[in-house]
């Protein structure tokens, strides 16, 4: 997958423009899977002009291509499934179910599909991917961080990310709002989302 931000500038030395240099992670090479029980998909919107609403979803699948020698060989496909979306709040949660927002029957999941993958040095890397809400594709990039990799209890090979990425619902079709009667408007346009990551090395 991709790890990112902390962007560093190339040099151009006389012969050549030199990459950052990042940690050797030839050993992650393979594919693994998105483990659901020890992962996190969340995202935060601004509410009432004042706040962040949190939600997460529970439910999606994630495969990621990983090729540690060459970071931008690798890829991630994630399918998100609307209906598992969770803020805490029943009633709204319905709400976003409908076609007010996410519109849950006739369009049940969120789908992105990586299309190229950069490392920044150190820990850091960047994706770039195709993010179909609603039905709408738009580009969006991710940025992440290896957070680290290790054998569990149970001999299944672990790796982590985090990443996070910035969006604009309006993009995808999800323009309901309401004006407040001291100014503004009900719900943020940008939408922070947030990625906590472990995979499992597939057998």
């Amino acid at each position: 997958m991709g790890l990112f931000n902390r962007t560093k500038n190339a040099v151009t030395t006389p012969a050549a423009v030199q990459t950052p240099a990042g940690p050797d992670l030839s050993h992650l090479t393979g594919d693994w899977n998105i483990d659901n029980t020890h992962s996190e998909i969340g995202f935060s919107v601004r509410h009432a002009m004042v706040t962040n609403v949190k939600g997460r979803f529970a439910e999606y699948e994630g495969k990621l291509h990983l090729d540690g020698a060459t970071p931008t060989n690798s890829s991630a496909d994630l399918v998100i499934k609307v209906g598992s979306i969770d803020t805490n709040q029943a009633q709204r949660d319905e709400h976003l179910r409908t076609s007010d927002f996410f519109a849950v029957e006739t369009h049940p999941e969120i789908h992105f599909r990586s299309t190229s993958a950069q490392a920044l040095g150190d820990h850091a890397y960047r994706m770039h991917g195709d993010l179909t809400i609603k039905g709408t594709t738009r580009p969006v990039i991710l940025d992440l961080e290896y957070t680290g990799s290790a054998t569990d209890a149970y001999g299944a090979e672990r790796v982590g990310f985090e990443g996070k990425a910035v969006v604009d619902r309006t993009d995808f079709g999800l323009t309901y709002n309401a004006a407040l009667e001291t100014g503004g408007v009900l719900i943020g346009e940008k939408v922070k989302l947030s990625f906590d990551i472990s995979a499992v090395k597939a057998a």
